[in-house]
């Protein structure tokens, strides 16, 4: 006989009362990241259709790094 938890996994730390928001660029899509800027001075990523899933954190410096790569259209297909 097996069991199954039901429950969504609590919060992480420092993730409660986050305030998550995803790109407006995303005209209400329901398939979309979600990003907060944590308590700790940290980045939370998240999946908008799971918010009760896996958060990933980066530091502020991981995040500046992403922000000025995509700024920069380092992650464009058939850049260099």
């Amino acid at each position: 006989m097996s069991t199954s938890n039901t429950q969504p996994p609590a919060p992480a730390p420092g993730l409660s009362g986050a305030a998550w928001r995803k790109s407006s660029h995303s005209n209400g899509a329901t398939n979309c990241v979600e990003v907060a800027m944590l308590a700790d001075g940290t980045v939370g990523v998240r999946h908008s259709r799971r918010p009760d899933d896996t958060v990933i954190v980066y530091s502020r410096s991981e995040w500046a790094a992403f922000v000025a790569g995509v700024k920069g259209e380092e992650f464009e297909a058939g850049t260099t």
